[in-house]
């Protein structure tokens, strides 16, 4: 170990092995991003200024546009300059920066898709009881946990991987800094992150998952009793967008840590992060405005609004 020096910055390998396409992806990734922005950015919006918003559902929406924000901008920036230049480079802390913020918006966005099926299941299964399960304290108290043990969870991760020695190679083999192709590069021993790892892949993968069929377990079968046609419509409506949601996001995950293949995958894991750091913080504002006549009312009146 004395023989070696240790790492200052890291050389993100990105897709330098196919220069060819480097203006393409960089149209496509800024295009993906300003929609992202845009998308998140006015769903917020609307949410703030539409007092018939303020309801848990949109809440939860409202932070859940502010994870996405977070999510994509931790690392977009410095995506779109690798592909401008020949050799993209991060300094350990700036890598470490990403890797806190990234990790954060992430297991909190899986965390508050469990959260809003909870709502889903409170307004649909109880629903002459829905105000008093979901009042705004009980409310605040899952959006601020939710926020507060994912910014723990980032912590540790975060704080593990700064006291590895990094001594050898710098080249990640990724677009951003993510926890296993750093654990690749570390001189030390990597036992007690690839611990952690798994627990919180075991709770965020797999405990959020099993809560989030629980839940629409108990949403399918109250619906399937209704009677009236219109009301089994409205249930089903009212669930759909968080369920594709749910769906985009937990496809990735599983592609990415529970498929059968063998091993770490650059190629895979690159692919699975521009699905969820890219595409589902773009989709996201479209799935749940173009399913929700209120969440497009709410953006005409900020439109005409800005527009006078």
């Amino acid at each position: 170990m004395s023989n070696h020096t240790a790492v200052t910055e890291f050389i993100l390998q990105g897709f330098s092995e196919h220069p060819e396409y480097h203006i393409f992806l960089f149209c496509c990734f800024l295009s993906l991003y300003c929609v992202a922005l845009t998308g998140n950015v006015l769903i917020i919006v609307a949410i703030s200024f539409s007092p018939g918003l303020h309801t848990p559902m949109y809440f939860f929406l409202f932070n859940l546009a502010t994870m996405d924000i977070i999510c994509t901008s931790a690392i977009m920036p410095k995506t779109l300059e690798g592909l401008m230049i020949e050799k993209s480079s991060i300094s350990f802390g700036g890598c470490m920066a990403q890797l806190y913020f990234l990790t954060w918006a992430l297991s909190s966005e899986l965390l508050l898709l469990t959260v809003m099926a909870y709502d889903r299941y409170a307004a649909i299964c109880h629903p002459l009881h829905y105000n008093t399960m979901m009042n705004k304290a009980f409310c605040s108290v899952l959006a601020a946990g939710v926020w507060v043990i994912c910014a723990f969870n980032s912590s540790i991760h975060t704080g593990l991987t700064v006291r590895l020695n990094f001594c050898g190679p710098n080249v990640i083999t990724h677009f951003f800094c993510e926890i296993p192709p750093l654990l690749r590069l570390s001189c030390s021993s990597t036992y007690v992150n690839n611990v952690m790892t798994t627990l919180a892949d075991a709770f965020y993968d797999g405990f959020d998952f099993l809560m989030i069929i629980v839940s629409y377990g108990f949403i399918i079968s109250s619906i399937l009793k209704m009677r009236s046609s219109k009301g089994k419509q409205k249930a089903f409506s009212t669930c759909s967008s968080h369920l594709i949601v749910v769906c985009m996001y937990y496809t990735a995950v599983f592609y990415a840590y529970i498929s059968p293949m063998s091993g770490y995958s650059a190629e895979k894991s690159k692919l699975v992060g521009v699905l969820y750091t890219m595409v589902s913080p773009t989709l996201n504002p479209l799935i749940y405005t173009l399913r929700n006549k209120e969440v497009k009312a709410a953006l005409r009146k900020v439109f005409l609004f800005f527009r006078n």
